[in-house]
């Protein structure tokens, strides 16, 4: 039996999330809503998240000190990392000390916020296909992995991303040497944390990319369940989601495989949570990409196409709930970008865009803008997916953020 105190009690269930973007906003509204008292911790102040929290707080979560004094003061039941720069390691040796319990495990936080810890357990550790790679410290590293010995290294085309960030930043394809230099520099920039790292890896061919949100619960025995979303389709640019949609359509055999890869990477990860596992498919071929142990970007569509979204499975899941991981029907997202680097956007043409049948807009109300900065997403619903990316489109364009 699961017990939820009431919210600013004695008895109150306090979980805290480490990082409250658009993302984990919407998981600190599914707990609220369960009467949770939640917790929003963020490096900046009025992030999203912290505008519907009970609590904000603004601490540099890379720092272990800074987030050990806050994990201590707060005392919660659950920490949930939201983002990618987080001093894991303070995690793990607060979860060993009984202090606090890391969802999904302080491991598996630890082991995902860096490409190289996941690619190497799902690749070395687990076996999984992935596409063909290597970690570099320096220019010259990366330039020798991709040339290699008698010219047998990673070659062109190839993917650099750094070891630490989200959004696609710092990620770009190099189409020859000439692109070296800036795609090095590019990712060197682009990391959360300034580890000077990159991984570059080979191209896959692939037919289209997937998101597979796997969700671990408890069932009905008390025992961990793992259960799957309908799969999501969607399309990035320069490794930042611009549109999603579900279900994508795709071949029984490489649904099956998916989830088998996605079950064999989260099974180790372990835990409880919802998991946003990012695949490449070609054929009947299933190659792992990366994973999430939290509601993924991509995700977002599960608003207006799931019984529970895939922030209420994550609020559910972690608490020890009944999950429901049902398509209500099929729909589409849109990313709405800021446009310009300014403080306080107004927003013209909501109006217009609800007016489209079966939308509906998230604009997550972030303080600052950048020209490539997601400010909000379009949401459609519709008899069938392309419908819905039409209209998901569509809307997402008659929303035009200005400057004042």
């Amino acid at each position: 039996m699961t017990t939820l105190g009431t919210p600013l009690s004695p008895h109150a269930t306090k979980v805290m999330l480490l990082g409250s973007g658009e993302l984990g906003k919407e998981v600190l509204i599914a707990l609220q809503r369960l009467g949770v008292e939640t917790i929003a911790v963020d490096r900046y102040d009025n992030a999203p998240g912290q505008q519907v929290a009970h609590h904000a707080r603004t601490i540099t979560m890379s720092d272990p000190a800074q987030l050990k004094a806050l994990i201590e003061a707060e005392r919660p039941m659950l920490v949930v990392p939201e983002i990618e720069a987080i001093a894991t390691p303070m995690l793990e040796e607060l979860e060993a000390a009984g202090t606090v319990r890391v969802i999904p495990t302080a491991r598996a936080a630890r082991l995902t916020m860096d490409r190289e810890g996941i690619r190497r357990l799902a690749a070395e550790t687990l076996g999984l296909p992935t596409s063909p790679y290597q970690f570099c410290d320096s220019l010259a590293e990366l330039q020798a992995a991709i040339d290699g010995e008698n010219g047998k290294g990673i070659g062109y085309p190839c993917i650099v991303k750094p070891v630490m960030s989200s959004s696609g930043k710092g990620q770009s394809k190099i189409d020859g040497p000439a692109d070296v230099q800036k795609a090095w520099d590019y990712a060197i920039a682009g990391g959360r944390v300034s580890h000077g790292r990159v991984i570059v890896e080979g191209f896959i061919d692939f037919d289209y990319e997937i998101t597979q949100l796997t969700v671990r619960s408890v069932g009905a025995d008390g025992q961990i369940v793992t259960s799957f979303c309908d799969p999501i389709g969607h399309v990035q640019v320069s490794g930042d989601y611009v549109e999603s949609w579900q279900p994508m359509q795709m071949h029984a055999a490489a649904l099956e495989r998916a989830r088998e890869v996605s079950k064999a990477v989260t099974d180790n990860l372990g835990g409880q949570g919802l998991f946003g596992v990012e695949l490449f498919v070609k054929g009947e071929q299933v190659w792992f990409s990366e994973v999430s142990p939290r509601p993924h970007d991509t995700g977002l569509v599960t608003l207006c196409t799931q019984h529970q979204s895939e922030f209420e499975l994550h609020a559910r899941a972690i608490l020890g709930l009944p999950v429901d991981t049902s398509l209500r029907n099929p729909g589409a997202s849109a990313v709405i970008y800021g446009g310009a680097d300014a403080k306080g956007m107004v927003f013209d043409g909501v109006d217009e865009a609800l007016a489209i049948p079966g939308t509906d807009l998230r604009l997550f109300g972030k303080p600052e803008s950048f020209t490539k900065r997601r400010m909000g997403v379009a949401l459609a619903r519709a008899e069938n997916t392309d419908t819905a990316r039409s209209n998901a489109k569509l809307a997402a364009s008659k929303v035009k953020p200005r400057v004042v």
